[in-house]
């Protein structure tokens, strides 16, 4: 496994696997279209995937402006092998690299990434107004997570 920060040529593969996930579906995967995936790896934040014999199966997306996640996935035939777990702290120790201030992110409740972002740490902090659950992650409970 290979992780690193993701480039531009590797937005065809991270659409593949945001479209072969099974919870978080989006309804129209027109929705986020390549030119939203440039845009927040390169202008709004940062991006990383993780790679196996030169094919991404998985990514991670931080939004720097919005202090938010912008996305989090797994091919479904490598879940269950800290690939989450590591593209999630490439993410954290970076936005945290940057500022203090908390971060936030959304997810679908009742799903396995509800259940994640408990384990690594994230607070429930309400809903949004399309069901979501909201979460926060402040800096220090990041850093103190394995005290």
């Amino acid at each position: 496994m290979i992780y690193r920060t993701a480039e531009f040529s590797d937005v065809k593969q991270m659409q593949r696997v945001r479209h072969l996930v099974k919870e978080n579906t989006l309804s129209n995967p027109n929705l986020v279209p390549d030119t939203d995936v440039i845009f927040y790896i390169s202008e709004k934040g940062k991006g990383w995937v993780c790679e196996i014999e030169d094919q991404v199966v998985g990514f991670s997306i931080v939004d720097l402006r919005d202090k938010s996640v912008w996305a989090l996935f797994v091919a479904p035939e490598f879940e269950q092998k800290g690939i989450g777990k590591e593209l999630h702290r490439l993410m954290i120790d970076w936005y945290f690299d940057q500022t203090t201030e908390n971060i936030e992110l959304g997810t679908a409740p009742n799903t396995r990434a509800e259940r994640f972002y408990l384990f690594q740490g994230w607070t429930q902090v309400g809903s949004y107004p399309n069901g979501e659950v909201k979460f926060e992650l402040s800096y220090q409970r990041w850093v103190n997570r394995s005290l």
